[in-house]
């Protein structure tokens, strides 16, 4: 008998995210994520939870950094410009070391945009989302089942080295209807740490716990900042996922992560079938990179494309994990357009064109 659902890929991921103990979510509406809150509000009244619309993406961000300091799993949701407006509160959570799961559903951009699909905010949620030294355990799905699978793994991962995460899905994911196994999902669980940092009552049995992330000293700001980068060393040592595809004979390695990279499977497929020798590197965190799966198919390949929803955004850290030993290209479509694998397929004998 099987434990699968049918679920929109926005509701199963505040179902994952409840199933894993988050009970307190603070949000505002944003399409291409409002089905999320709207999933929350009915939900968590009947597990004695808490769901806040709150009054502006910045009010969200900063009750989530409340919530947390008391050591419960807390989460926020939103798309592209309302995470904008978060960035400062996650800033605040980064150097208050505070863990919580972030979920960017993203839609076109820059500025308003459009409410399609697209992935416009990896050098944000890689490089920028929010300001000082700083990252965040981002993790890109590419199906509503692996949605579901990295809840877990973000909040686990979060608590475990006491920093935000970050699921960077897009429009499509969100918005599709795909079969989940809620079973499966919740199957690997971590042993966690005790929050003994938490600021929640303790009757007198300890010294008061302080959230704070203002330091006047700067001997003192530095010394939090290189402790934080130990377990961020910590984090890219031991947290690191990928997925590789027919990578080992392959002369074109396509590098690309969520939703694209489905489309780019069914390209590889049709490649092969010409028999032009194509595999896939897909980075399931997009930080911390897979910067060593990269780097030993260079030892291999002839030739990268890296194919995304925008302008090419993640070209630059191809380059950097490769050393530039391979030519890298670029192939992509923006502002809310999906490719199809024949337009991919097209790329690919271009490329294998020049390669021979």
């Amino acid at each position: 008998m099987s434990n699968k659902v049918l679920m929109k890929g926005n509701e199963a991921l505040a179902e994952a995210a409840i199933r894993n103990g988050c009970i307190y979510f603070f949000g505002y509406p944003i399409t291409p994520q409002t089905e999320l809150a709207e999933y929350m509000a009915k939900r968590l009244p009947k597990v004695n939870g808490v769901c806040l619309q709150a009054e502006s993406e910045v009010a969200a961000i900063n009750m989530v950094l409340g919530a947390a300091s008391s050591g419960v799993r807390a989460m926020t949701s939103s798309s592209s410009p309302g995470i904008s407006l978060k960035s400062e509160g996650i800033s605040y959570m980064v150097g208050s070391d505070l863990p919580c799961l972030i979920c960017n559903v993203q839609r076109g951009g820059p500025g308003l945009g459009g409410i399609q699909p697209a992935q416009q905010d990896y050098l944000q949620a890689t490089k920028a989302n929010g300001h000082g030294d700083l990252h965040l355990f981002v993790v890109a799905p590419a199906s509503v089942q692996e949605m579901v699978s990295l809840v877990g793994r973000a909040f686990d991962v979060a608590d475990t080295y006491r920093v935000p995460a970050m699921i960077l899905a897009d429009g499509a994911l969100g918005q599709m209807m795909e079969p989940v196994d809620f079973d499966a999902a919740l199957s690997e669980r971590r042993e966690l740490p005790e929050k003994t940092w938490a600021t929640n009552g303790h009757g007198g049995k300890r010294k008061k716990n302080i959230v704070n992330s203002l330091f006047i000293n700067p001997d003192e700001l530095e010394k939090s900042v290189l402790e934080r980068y130990q377990r961020y060393a910590k984090i890219e040592e031991n947290e690191v996922l990928y997925e590789e595809t027919m990578v080992e004979d392959a002369d074109i390695v396509i590098v690309a992560y969520g939703i694209t990279s489905r489309i780019c499977k069914s390209a590889i497929e049709m490649a092969r079938a010409e028999g032009i020798k194509v595999g896939l590197v897909r980075p399931i965190t997009l930080w911390p990179y897979p910067k060593a799966a990269l780097a030993k198919a260079a030892e291999t390949a002839k030739h990268f494309l890296v194919v995304e929803l925008n302008m090419g955004q993640m070209v630059d850290d191809v380059k950097v994990a490769t050393n530039c030993r391979r030519p890298v290209s670029f192939f992509g479509r923006t502002g809310g357009m999906l490719p199809t694998a024949e337009d991919v397929l097209a790329e690919i004998r271009k490329i294998n064109g020049g390669i021979r």
